[in-house]
C-alpha cells in the first residue's frame, strides 16, 4: 500500500505541464478585481484585534445531531467542524463580495485566464498533534472529498485535469478548461485533513469521532444529540495570522441542542445561553419584555447586512406530478395572502421577498433586461413575462382580509387552465377526478404554524394539503432523497453567489441526491445563466448573468416567496461584547469576546 502511494505520488509529480508564463504568488485573491487589503495588513478592519481572550460562549441550536462530519452527505451534523476544528486553505473577508486571504496557504498563484491555481502552504501551519500541514495532506483530502464527500466536491473534481506537487509545501491544480473564475476560489476553501490521522474507509461512518484538524479549537466533550463543547487550543499555530487576529476569543464554545424552540428561547432568557440570532418576529416584538432587557443585562440590536436577502418560501418539488405544471405553481402564489400573514402573524414586521437576490444589484429589479442579459438568455429572453423583463414583477398584493376575491379568482383561473375545477367543494382534476392535494413537510412548530395558515388560504378553493411535522433527522434524510411534495426552506446567498447555484438549480443537481436542487429544476436556460455567472470576467458581466438567472427562477415559479427582514436581529447578554463596526456582508459570533466585568 505504501509503495503504491509512492509510485502514484511520483507519477503525479512528473505530469506537470510546462507553462511559458507563470503567475506570481500573491497574499489574496478576489473573484473580480483586486483584494482590498494589501500584503502585510495587520487584521481585518471589522475585528477588535486586541479583544481579550477567555470566558465561554454558550449557543443554542435547534434540532439534534448524529454525526460530526459535515463533509459527508450521510448523517445529520452540526456546523462545528469548520472552522473550529478543521481549516481551509484560505479565509473569506466578510467586508468584500468574494475575496480570500491566507490561512493554511500563505499565498496563491493563478494566471489571468485561471487555467490553474497553485497554493503555497504556510511553513508554520500545524495539525493539532504538531505535525506540519503539507501538500500531500491537501492532495489526500481532495481525493477523499471528491470520491466520498458531498456532490459539489465530485463535480469540481471533474473539472481538474492534473494535480502536481512541485515541493512538499506547494500544490497545483490544473484545469481541463480555462475561464472558470470561481474555481480557484472554491479550491481555496477546501478543508484540509491529515493523511496520517484520517481513515478513508471510516470517513462516512465516523459518527461522533472528530477529525484531527489544524483549527483554533479541540473537542472537549460531547453528549450525543444534546451538546458539544469545544476548548480553545493554547498552542493554535495561526493565532497571529492577519486573517485570524480578533477571531476565536472565547476559551470555551458550548453548543446546546433543543428539540423545542420555546425551550431554547427560555434558556436564553434565563441566562443559560449567551447569544441569540432571532428569526421569530413574534418573539422579537413581544417576547423580550423581561427584566433583563429593562435592566440592560440583555442587549437587542438590529445589525444591517449588505448581502442580498436570499429567498425563503414554500418550495415545490416539481418531480411530483402535482407540481409539474407551472400554472399550478403560479396559482399557489396567488392563493398565498402575504398581507394577511404579515399583519396577523407577524405585526407587519416583514418585507415581502420578490427576488432570489433581493435588495441588491444582483436582483432583476435592479435594471430592465439588458443586451448583456439577452446574450445570456438567448431565445429564453422572449418567453419571459414582460413584468419580469422590465423588472417590475411583484407577487400579487391582497387587501389583507385573507379572502381577497380578485386575487383568489386569479389563482382559480390558473388552476382551471391547468385542468382543475372545484367540484362538491374540492379542487379536482377534470381528467382524472382526483383531488388536488399534497403534503407540506416541516421540521419546527413555527414552520408548522406558517404552513397551517397557508393551508387555510388553500381550503377556500377546495385544496386541503396535509401538514406533516417530522424530526430533523427524518426531515433532512427525506430532503436528501427528494421524497417530499413541498417544504418551507431558505436559500441564503452571499454578495458573490457562484457554484452553489449549480448545486441548487442545475439540471445535473436535479438528478443527484444530496444536492439542494429540492425543486427539481431542469432548464437549459438556467444552466446557461449559471455558466455565464461562473465565466464572467467583470463585476458588470457577473451582475448581468445573475439577474438573468433571477428572472428565470422567478418566471419558473419554483417557490412561493415568503418574506425577510432587512437587518439581522441579535440579542446578547451584556457579558458578550462585539466590535463597534459590523462587517459589510455577514455577521459572525466568532468576532465577539467575553467581558469579565459583567
Amino acid at each position: 500500500m505504501v509503495l503504491s502511494r509512492i509510485i502514484l505520488f511520483l507519477a503525479l509529480a512528473t505530469l506537470s505541464p510546462v507553462h511559458a508564463e507563470e503567475a506570481a504568488h500573491r497574499h489574496a485573491i478576489a473573484m473580480h478585481g483586486e483584494a482590498a487589503l494589501p500584503e502585510g495588513f495587520s487584521a481585518f478592519p471589522y475585528v477588535n484585534a486586541a479583544a481579550p481572550k477567555g470566558g465561554a460562549l454558550r449557543l443554542g441550536v435547534f434540532g439534534t445531531f448524529d454525526s460530526l462530519n459535515t463533509l459527508s452527505i450521510k448523517g445529520n451534523a452540526p456546523p462545528v467542524l469548520l472552522p473550529y476544528l478543521v481549516q481551509t486553505l484560505m479565509m473569506r473577508s466578510l467586508d468584500e463580495p468574494f475575496t480570500l486571504y491566507g490561512l493554511l496557504a500563505e499565498s496563491i498563484a493563478t494566471p489571468e485566464d485561471r487555467r490553474y491555481v497553485e497554493f503555497r502552504l504556510n511553513p508554520k501551519a500545524r495539525f493539532s498533534d504538531g505535525t506540519p500541514v503539507l501538500a500531500k495532506d491537501v492532495l489526500f483530502t481532495w481525493r477523499l472529498l471528491s470520491t466520498r464527500g458531498r456532490p459539489n466536491y465530485r463535480r469540481n473534481a471533474e473539472k481538474i485535469a492534473d494535480i502536481t506537487m512541485p515541493d512538499a509545501r506547494t500544490i497545483r491544480f490544473t484545469f481541463k478548461a480555462a475561464g472558470d473564475l470561481e474555481l480557484p476560489l472554491i479550491l481555496a476553501l477546501t478543508p484540509v485533513l491529515p493523511e496520517h490521522a484520517t481513515d478513508p474507509e471510516r470517513f462516512e461512518s465516523m459518527g461522533f469521532t472528530p477529525f484531527m484538524g489544524s483549527g483554533p479549537y479541540a473537542l472537549e466533550s460531547l453528549e450525543p444529540g444534546a451538546s458539544i463543547t469545544l476548548k480553545r487550543r493554547a498552542d493554535y499555530w495561526g493565532a497571529d495570522l492577519p486573517s485570524q487576529r480578533g477571531y476565536y476569543n472565547f476559551d470555551t464554545l458550548r453548543f446546546e441542542f433543543f428539540r423545542d424552540a420555546n425551550t431554547q428561547f427560555e434558556a436564553f432568557k434565563t441566562g443559560a445561553l449567551d447569544l441569540r440570532l432571532e428569526n421569530d418576529p413574534t418573539k422579537w416584538r413581544t417576547g423580550y419584555d423581561i427584566p433583563a432587557i429593562r435592566e440592560g443585562k440583555i442587549l437587542r440590536e438590529m445589525i444591517p447586512i449588505g448581502t442580498p436577502k436570499g429567498m425563503s418560501g414554500f418550495v415545490f418539488n416539481t418531480r411530483r406530478a402535482v407540481f409539474a405544471d407551472a400554472r399550478v405553481r403560479e396559482a399557489m402564489l396567488s392563493l398565498f395572502d402575504f398581507e394577511w400573514f404579515n399583519a396577523n402573524l407577524f405585526g407587519n414586521i416583514y418585507r415581502r421577498t420578490t427576488s432570489f437576490f433581493d435588495e441588491s444589484a444582483l436582483s432583476f429589479h435592479a435594471a430592465p433586461l439588458s443586451a448583456g442579459e439577452r446574450a445570456v438568455l438567448g431565445a429564453a429572453a422572449e418567453s419571459l413575462p414582460k413584468a419580469v423583463q422590465d423588472g417590475t414583477w411583484r407577487p400579487p398584493v391582497t387587501n389583507g382580509s385573507g379572502r381577497d376575491r380578485a386575487v383568489i379568482e386569479r389563482g382559480v383561473a390558473l388552476l382551471k387552465a391547468a385542468g382543475y375545477a372545484i367540484k362538491n367543494g374540492e379542487m379536482r382534476s377534470e381528467a382524472s377526478g382526483q383531488p388536488l392535494t399534497f403534503e407540506i413537510m416541516v421540521t419546527s412548530r413555527e414552520k408548522e404554524r406558517i404552513a397551517l395558515a397557508f393551508a387555510d388560504n388553500l381550503k377556500q378553493v377546495g385544496i386541503r394539503p396535509v401538514i406533516r411535522l417530522v424530526d430533523p433527522s427524518q426531515y433532512w434524510a427525506r430532503l436528501r432523497d427528494f421524497k417530499f411534495d413541498m417544504v418551507l426552506e431558505t436559500y441564503p446567498v452571499s454578495a458573490s453567489p457562484g457554484q452553489e447555484q449549480l448545486n441548487r438549480w442545475s439540471s445535473r443537481a436535479a438528478e443527484s441526491p444530496g444536492t439542494f436542487n429540492w425543486a427539481g429544476v431542469k432548464s437549459p436556460a438556467i444552466d446557461a445563466a449559471i455558466a455565464a455567472m461562473l465565466a464572467a470576467r467583470s463585476r458588470e458581466a457577473f451582475e448581468e448573468a445573475t439577474r438573468a438567472l433571477d428572472r428565470l427562477l422567478i418566471a419558473g415559479h419554483y417557490v412561493v416567496p415568503l418574506y425577510h427582514v432587512p437587518d439581522r436581529w441579535v440579542a446578547r447578554w451584556a457579558r458578550i461584547a462585539r466590535p463597534e463596526r459590523a462587517p459589510l456582508y455577514d455577521f459572525s459570533p466568532d468576532l465577539f469576546w467575553f467581558e469579565a466585568n459583567h
